[in-house]
């Protein structure tokens, strides 16, 4: 294959380490003008323009963007697919919310043509976001995945996915059983995990819509095939955390369900967490399992407030999710800018480098893929970002005022949404331009 090579220059920013334990100025690294260059895919040397030029062998393209800030391509751990034409629906807390609204959208993906469409869609709001990398439920329908698997293949995108395993307490007509379930998701894991750049996630999609049988068959796929994501809910609501006490009597609490059907492990993401106690944080954290911090939906949907400092005292892996559609964006700019209000809520800070660290390296952290995904270091993918300085009349106008790249970078995050970005590269190919 002949060696295919392009430089990109522009002020430059990426996280190389968790602020909560390095301290904010050892936990990134900025180049006013920088240059990153990229091969075959790949990141191949990052670094001062002024230093890295000179040693470009010619004939080489330099992209050069004057007025913006290339960032790692945003990493979104906690989104569905199917609820992407519900996305603001009013009204109603978790449960209520469910039947009303998200079971009804999600029966539609029965149908093979609507599927398509949807990944289509939905594929095209993640990169005009910048998303380069989500971990995405689909619905019960195993089409549904197929669908968002094959859309992400053609964009050589690195994606994970799975078929929400769901065989109680939901209408019949989007309920799987426990063997079923189990063999659906087989068939998927055989035929798209580790397929370029995707990986399958074993999806039950809560505790209370999976019975034990099924819970069992979940985590006999983790132990079939241990590199296996698995994603499902956690603690988002007090009703459904009473709901779950009610079911599973036997447990003493909703994370334990979860440990004694073996479904903890280093690729396992759990979402929202809202109402997590120190005990729970800590057995996350031994386990290596994540958390997927949704601001976004739990405001929307009146959930209550993720309590980030604690998760930070336990060292727990903590990544950045929109969940569309109880979120009310595709935009991780926009759902940082939520982030800081939680934290301002508790009376904590959220500084825009550790902001940054959530969408990027920490979701790749949370994933297990920060070798691969969610920094610029040279030997990872090129999934990279290009943010427009002047997006907006009202950001252009704002930054001109700002002194420093820590508040250049909170302005994006307060102001910035899909505008911002003005160009996506995923394995060095751009898959959008504003």
């Amino acid at each position: 294959m002949p060696l295919t090579r392009k430089a990109y220059r522009a002020a430059i920013l990426h996280s190389i380490a968790d602020p909560a334990e390095v301290g904010i100025e050892a936990s990134y690294e900025y180049f006013e003008d920088g240059l990153l260059v990229v091969e075959n895919g790949r990141i191949s040397a990052l670094g001062h323009a002024s230093e890295l030029l000179p040693g470009l062998p010619a004939g080489v393209q330099v992209e050069h963007y004057p007025d913006a800030l290339i960032t790692p391509g945003f990493i979104d751990t906690h989104i569905h697919l199917p609820q992407t034409g519900m996305v603001g629906a009013y009204g109603e807390q978790l449960l209520d919310w469910l039947n009303t609204y998200t079971f009804p959208c999600e029966s539609q993906f029965a149908d093979p043509d609507h599927a398509n469409e949807v990944a289509d869609i939905f594929i095209k709001e993640l990169l005009r976001n910048g998303t380069t990398t989500a971990l995405v439920f689909g619905s019960v329908h195993p089409q549904s995945v197929n669908a968002f698997f094959a859309a992400a293949e053609k964009l050589d995108l690195r994606m994970i996915a799975g078929k929400v395993m769901m065989d109680r307490n939901a209408p019949d007509y989007l309920t799987d059983t426990a063997e079923s379930g189990y063999q659906e998701s087989k068939a998927l894991i055989e035929r798209w995990h580790g397929k370029g750049r995707l990986h399958y996630a074993v999806t039950p999609r809560f505790a209370p819509t999976s019975t034990p049988e099924q819970l069992t068959l979940a985590g006999q796929l983790l132990t079939e095939y241990p590199d296996l994501y698995m994603q499902t809910h956690i603690s988002e609501n007090l009703q459904e955390i009473q709901w779950v006490k009610e079911l599973f009597p036997e447990r003493k609490g909703y994370l334990d369900v979860y440990d004694h059907y073996q479904l903890l492990g280093e690729r396992s993401v759990f979402a929202h967490g809202v109402h997590l106690c120190d005990d729970e944080c800590a057995r996350l954290a031994e386990t290596g399992s994540a958390v997927a911090f949704c601001p976004t939906s739990n405001f929307f949907l009146g959930s209550g407030l993720f309590n980030l400092p604690m998760a930070e005292k336990h060292k727990l892996n903590v990544g950045l999710g929109t969940d569309v559609g109880g979120g009310t964006s595709f935009s991780l700019l926009q759902t940082l800018n939520e982030a800081y209000k939680v934290m301002q809520l508790q009376g904590a800070r959220l500084s825009p480098f550790k902001s940054l660290y959530l969408a990027t390296l920490g979701g790749a952290r949370a994933l297990r893929l920060e070798h691969k995904i969610g920094t610029l270091h040279p030997g990872t993918d090129a999934d990279f970002l290009v943010l427009d300085y002047h997006a907006t009349p009202l950001l252009s106008y704002r930054l001109k005022q700002a002194n420093s790249i820590a508040e250049t970078l909170f302005v994006l995050m307060t102001l910035g949404d899909d505008r911002t970005v003005l160009q996506t590269f995923a394995a060095g190919q751009q898959v959008h331009q504003r």
